[in-house]
């Protein structure tokens, strides 16, 4: 079992960066979320992140998660990597996916 994850998010042309800490809590089976950027927008969303089911979050339809509702009310891009990068640590640090690198590569 995965009990914390840490991700970091290259976000691409903007040269920001973004570190995900993802743990999960013992007590009371949520996922505590720390987020560090560069980003002032990034960092805006990140005032709003509280612990968070990892169950209910992965499993929830993409425009229905937690994470990209805050991300829709803070961030000014729609292709900015961050939220995917949150989701994809809580699905580790709540046992739901492995530490695999995402890639996106643009030609």
């Amino acid at each position: 079992m995965s009990d914390e994850c840490k991700v970091t998010v290259d976000a691409g042309v903007c040269k920001m960066i973004t570190v995900i800490t993802a743990k999960s809590n013992p007590d009371t089976g949520m996922i505590d979320i720390d987020i560090q950027s560069d980003c002032p927008n990034v960092l805006k969303m990140s005032w709003s992140v509280k612990p968070i089911c990892p169950y209910t979050e992965v499993e929830a339809a993409m425009n229905e998660t937690e994470i990209y509702k805050y991300a829709s009310d803070a961030l000014p891009h729609a292709a900015c990597p961050v939220p995917c990068g949150v989701i994809k640590a809580i699905e580790v640090a709540g046992d739901l996916g492995l530490k695999r690198d995402v890639t996106i590569k643009v030609e």
